[in-house]
């Protein structure tokens, strides 16, 4: 936490604004100018509104508002927001500057991975030692004169590859929760005189209290300040087809246009595995209802519909999602058998519905029946920099005119956008990695 996000990329940013030491940029020459540092800070600050709340705080402006930067927002800044705005053509004088910081944006990725592999630290090995290498010739410039461009700090990255080894991801070892901790005991301390007695006694309270809690199972009587997170509000929806979600206010009944209806009558018919005709008969519209909002149970995401959820002037976009589906890659080859892989897409949660069916032998039901599908305006995903492949971040400039209809079970988490070249085109950030992917088994 302190080596990367209080000290590292700190000290970049001091080297590209000038403020480094007092040094200047010697023989290169990647000084940002005070115009494009502060649009940059500003275009990053802009994007909160388009980042779901579930990503944490608004990102604040660097320039103006260095104070609220901590080391959980730096976190945010250089994985996400960093990449994608320094990517712009007015920010680096030479690509060989921002190839530089994104490739230490990509070993911090690994670094924060849930699990590593021998191949992953050795990767870190290589890539940290290869990394310093360029940064004594961009910065350093193998001048003596220039020897304070080299604190022990990049030192260190060399032996974070060992470290992890030796003890494990960093997520282990990393002080987020001693400051968390700290955090806690500060309102414990009533006296300046006697700080000591007050910590100690917070901490044998509170670890009196919490073994209590356990041994006689009474968490959530001693709990203050209930957590409000998972909890299932009034008017909510879950069915036991779908363990893994629930459906929440509000909920609308009325007409649904005949474009809508046709995209649903056709996804039933696939679902169904029968003629679009067979199923235009037997669902009728008074089946069909609208929600407002999906949460993925177990910590997931709550989802908004942007077609039922009115956006407040103050709000942050919660519509964008990832979704996980089975595409036959032979659809176009009809004398091929289907054969199905999985597909990942993004695109704006438009509608929920839930279509109740009920007993039907002409569609093989044989008792009442409820379907949640998703309605979504699915990117038109363009192609993605060489040297951003590896961070997961994707452009578009648009979305499809035509809904793409799939179970509500797709859905697989909340992404974040960031609004690039005044909006004409826009990068979508995506924090879950490999922990929200959708498995598909055989029925």
């Amino acid at each position: 936490m302190h080596l990367i996000w209080e000290n590292v990329i700190k000290n970049l940013i001091l080297l590209w604004t000038g403020e480094f030491k007092g040094l200047d940029v010697g023989l290169e020459d990647y000084e940002l100018g005070e115009s494009v540092w502060n649009a940059v800070c500003q275009a990053g600050a802009n994007s909160g509104s388009f980042i779901p709340s579930a990503y944490g705080a608004r990102p604040p402006n660097p320039a103006t508002e260095r104070s609220m930067c901590t080391a959980d927002l730096w976190s945010f800044w250089t994985q996400y927001l960093g990449p994608v705005l320094a990517r712009l053509r007015t920010f680096f004088s030479k690509p060989k500057y921002y190839k530089h910081f994104v490739k230490l944006v990509r070993m911090v990725c690994v670094c924060l991975q849930f699990e590593l592999s021998s191949a992953d630290i050795s990767d870190l090995r290589m890539g940290f030692a290869s990394w310093v290498e360029e940064f004594e010739v961009i910065y350093y410039q193998h001048n003596p004169e220039r020897l304070s461009a080299c604190p022990i700090t990049i030192h260190a990255l060399l032996h974070i590859a060992d470290s992890i080894e030796e003890t494990g991801p960093v997520w282990t070892s990393w002080a987020f929760p001693m400051e968390r901790f700290c955090g806690q005991m500060q309102p414990a301390i009533m006296s300046r005189r006697h700080p000591d007695a007050c910590m100690a006694r917070y901490i044998v309270e509170h670890a009196q209290l919490t073994q209590a809690a356990l041994v006689h199972n009474f968490t959530e009587e001693l709990t203050l300040c209930p957590c409000r997170l998972g909890v299932i509000v009034a008017g909510h929806f879950k069915h036991e087809s779908y363990p893994s979600c629930v459906l929440l206010p509000p909920r609308r009944t009325t007409p649904l246009t005949s474009v809508t209806l046709s995209r649903i009558f056709k996804a039933l018919a696939t679902q169904f595995d029968v003629s679009l005709a067979l199923v235009r008969q037997h669902v009728k519209e008074v089946y069909i209802e609208q929600w407002g909002k999906v949460r993925r149970l177990d910590g997931g995401d709550t989802m908004l519909a942007a077609g039922l959820v009115l956006s407040q002037h103050d709000s942050r976009d919660a519509t964008f999602v990832r979704y996980e589906t089975l595409i036959d890659k032979f659809a176009r080859q009809h004398h091929m058998p289907p054969a199905y892989e999985k597909q990942t897409f993004y695109g704006r949660l438009e509608h929920i519905f839930i279509i109740r069916i009920p007993h039907t032998p002409a569609l093989e039901v044989d008792g009442p029946t409820t379907i949640v599908l998703a309605a979504l305006s699915t990117c038109k995903l363009e192609s993605t920099p060489s040297s951003l492949n590896a961070l997961d971040i994707h452009f578009y400039s648009s979305l499809n005119d035509t809904l793409d209809i799939v179970d509500i079970v797709c859905l697989q988490c909340l992404v974040g956008c960031v609004p690039m070249d005044g909006g004409r085109q826009w990068a979508i950030i995506d924090r879950s990695g490999n922990l929200a992917r959708a498995v598909f088994e055989d029925s």
